[in-house]
């Protein structure tokens, strides 16, 4: 069945109660008469209310109406705040500039309101060590635990060994920020025109970087 409401002459009962164009109670009228307002105010007779007794009809812009209501849908949509866990992979023996580079991107996830899954992988000899893997995880936790904090300790899943981190900071919270961050630098940039280039540009990069999860997925996923 179509979820689009009878209007106009698709109305089919011998009356129906009325509702005016500025939401004014106009009562039980006939169907005749509610037609006949509609095409005086150059409106619609919209049924809103199917099933009351009798059912509800509204005087509206039918097209105007949809339009909005498709905008509204669209903004709450953009708006929504999707739940995504990242990840991001480590070696044990992980050197301190690699460590450096996978913080970093972990840093950057908690700060857009994202879980991170840390994998820690061992091969060969590495796996009678999981101790280096526990403390490589206990490091990182602590220092990140300004910005997250250990939702699922770690434990040991065949070769690899999982921690996962929570952010602090609620999704819809970071998005927020984030858009406020991008109207100030927007607003700085009309105010000093004379901004270099390759500070714009640097900008503008860490915008698209903000609003790019795909990408930021693939990258956390590099082994280390």
């Amino acid at each position: 069945m179509s979820a689009e409401p009878r209007i106009n002459d698709r109305i089919r009962v011998p009356e129906v109660r009325l509702v005016g164009p500025s939401g004014e109670q106009v009562g039980i009228v006939p169907l005749a008469k509610a037609l006949e307002l509609a095409q005086e105010y150059d409106l619609d007779l919209v049924e809103v209310a199917a099933n009351a007794r009798p059912p509800v009809c509204k005087l509206m812009d039918y097209g105007k109406f949809k339009y909005e209501s498709a905008m509204k849908a669209r903004e709450a949509r953009k708006n929504q705040a999707h739940t995504v866990i990242k990840e991001m992979k480590l070696r044990p023996k992980i050197d301190p500039h690699d460590y450096d580079t996978k913080k970093g991107h972990v840093v950057r996830f908690l700060k857009q309101g994202d879980k991170v899954k840390i994998t820690i992988m061992f091969r060969g000899r590495e796996q009678s060590r999981p101790e280096l893997g526990y403390r490589l995880l206990q490091r990182l936790a602590e220092d990140v635990a300004d910005l997250g904090f250990v939702e699922s300790n770690p434990k040991q899943d065949g070769r690899n060994m999982i921690m996962v981190l929570g952010p602090h900071k609620k999704k819809t919270e970071a998005m927020a920020e984030a858009r406020e961050a991008q109207a100030a630098r927007k607003a700085d940039a009309k105010a000093n025109p004379g901004k270099s280039q390759n500070a714009a540009e640097a900008e503008a990069s860490a915008d698209d970087q903000a609003e790019a999860p795909a990408d930021d997925q693939a990258e956390a996923s590099t082994d280390a």
